[in-house]
């Protein structure tokens, strides 16, 4: 069976919205959120480094806090994650190690990403679990929040 990537496009879309949020609050304007199989929205996070002080408040990182505490599970192998941004090395582990399915992401990130620029985390045979990783969904609109966000920065 083909994976039909329209399906990840709504959630993506408000992904994008959650990024948009976090731009205003001063964050880097990068979101996520975790979707069942029927495409329903989980749960869904942005970045907050800023507002926690903490170099680890990642939009995947807090998605997966937050979704296994919502279902009172850490085993994620169910769901998919759908993120504006490629996911750096540190989400990319947090993600390997809560077992989703699939990450779904928006742009490349050449200077930090994991999954296919920088490193290739979700296809990796060394570590114990390994996941599907599809890039590409809604790339022009991710790309251009963190193109505007840091144009307007400087």
């Amino acid at each position: 069976m083909t994976l039909d990537l329209a399906q990840f496009t709504a959630p993506m879309k408000r992904a994008i919205e959650l990024a948009k949020q976090a731009a205003t609050e001063g964050e880097v304007p990068v979101a996520a959120v975790l979707v069942d199989d029927q495409g329903e929205i989980i749960f869904e996070a942005y970045n907050k480094k800023e507002q926690l002080n903490d170099p680890t408040g990642h939009a995947e990182i807090l998605l997966l806090k937050g979704a296994s505490q919502k279902l009172g599970k850490w085993r994620l192998s169910d769901y998919t994650v759908v993120s504006t941004l490629e996911p750096c090395f540190m989400c990319a582990g947090a993600l390997s190690h809560a077992r989703i399915k699939r990450c779904v992401f928006g742009a490349f990130d050449q200077k930090f990403g994991a999954m296919g620029s920088l490193y290739n985390i979700p296809a990796d045979e060394r570590l114990n679990h390994r996941f599907e990783a599809i890039s590409g969904v809604l790339e022009q609109e991710c790309r251009q929040l963190l193109v505007d966000f840091f144009k307007q920065k400087r």
